[in-house]
């Protein structure tokens, strides 16, 4: 069973992290040679369908992080610092993510309802820029998971 929580655990990581990545590094400036409106526009179709994956994600993620935590672990006394260190940025991760969905991303909505661009790339650019921390974070995190048990060879 542990072996089936870890692989969905790291299939959430790869979700989330891999869609930063691609919306950040390859979306994003492609995106740069379109008019705003265009470029808004399509940001709003983008954002609900990565969003949606993002919670199936962060659930998976959590889920699976601490019942492996509990029943590969045997509970929380005596972690490996790697895996300490992924709670850690994780849950960072997931804390920055809820206030970018509640706070810009649903203001981003609010504004392209309303016609009113301006506001709108005013608060993409907020998602952006926390994207811009969460990013090399889920990486980090991502690069610990992979190799923090071999730390102690």
């Amino acid at each position: 069973m542990i072996p089936l929580l870890l692989a969905i655990h790291t299939v959430g990581a790869v979700i989330w992290v891999g869609g930063m990545f691609f919306a950040h590094m390859a979306l994003r400036p492609a995106l740069a040679e379109m008019a705003p409106p265009e470029r808004l526009a399509l940001w709003r179709r983008v954002f609900p369908r990565f969003f949606a994956w993002v919670w199936v994600s962060v659930i998976a993620l959590l889920v699976t992080g601490y019942v492996v935590i509990l029943w590969g672990y045997g509970g929380f006394a005596g972690l490996a610092l790697h895996i300490n260190v992924m709670q850690a940025t994780g849950l960072l991760m997931i804390a920055l993510y809820v206030y970018l969905y509640a706070a810009p991303y649903q203001a981003f909505r609010r504004a392209m309802a309303a016609g009113d661009l301006a506001r709108a790339a005013g608060e993409q650019a907020k998602i952006r820029q926390i994207i811009t921390i969460n990013l090399p974070l889920g990486l980090f995190t991502a690069a610990i998971g992979a190799t923090g048990g071999f730390w102690t060879y």
